[in-house]
């Protein structure tokens, strides 16, 4: 027998449904402070306005390429309503929300704008590529591997390394666990 839509989720409903290990969900929780299951018993119960934001979260860190920082910098800009629309494919509202984001938005002069935001947003190459509807922030195309002979890395290469490390600390803290 099939829920009601408006039914909370167990952790292993939603992760289960949006295909995702539960302790990916049980880590989100950590950083992103907007998922807040109820605990009743010590299981988690997520409410379907919960599952509609981890599936915009997902869309963004999974398909779109984003970081987590990048992502609770979208959530502080624009809200939870941005992320749930996102998630449900709701292209109109991400526009409106998008429009109305800009046109509150005061121009800064160049000493006040914040640096290095550019290098939190994005990780790797996104499944799907990226568009412009998301407030322009995509991958340039002056972006790349790094050249041989070159001592730099570029913004993607640090970025999949970031990724790695984090991946490894994860397995590592997962190993920790069962000794």
């Amino acid at each position: 027998m099939d829920k009601s839509p408006d039914a909370f989720r167990t952790i292993s409903e939603v992760a289960e449904d949006l295909d995702l290990p539960q302790h990916v969900l049980r880590f989100w929780e950590t950083r992103f402070n907007q998922i807040k299951p109820m605990k009743r018993g010590g299981r988690r119960y997520y409410r379907p306005q919960d599952v509609e934001l981890i599936k915009g979260i997902r869309h963004m860190l999974y398909d779109q390429g984003y970081t987590i920082k990048g992502v609770q910098k979208l959530l502080r800009e624009n809200g939870n309503h941005f992320l749930v629309a996102i998630g449900s494919g709701d292209m109109a509202a991400v526009e409106a929300i998008s429009q109305r984001r800009q046109a509150d938005a005061v121009p800064l002069t160049p000493a006040a704008q914040p640096r290095g935001a550019d290098d939190e947003m994005l990780v790797g190459e996104p499944k799907v590529k990226p568009s412009r509807r998301f407030f322009g922030l995509g991958k340039t195309d002056d972006e790349g591997p790094v050249q041989p002979g070159t001592s730099k890395l570029s913004r993607d290469n640090r970025a999949l390394l970031q990724e790695a490390l984090f991946d490894l600390l994860e397995c590592k803290r997962l190993l920790d666990q069962v000794r």
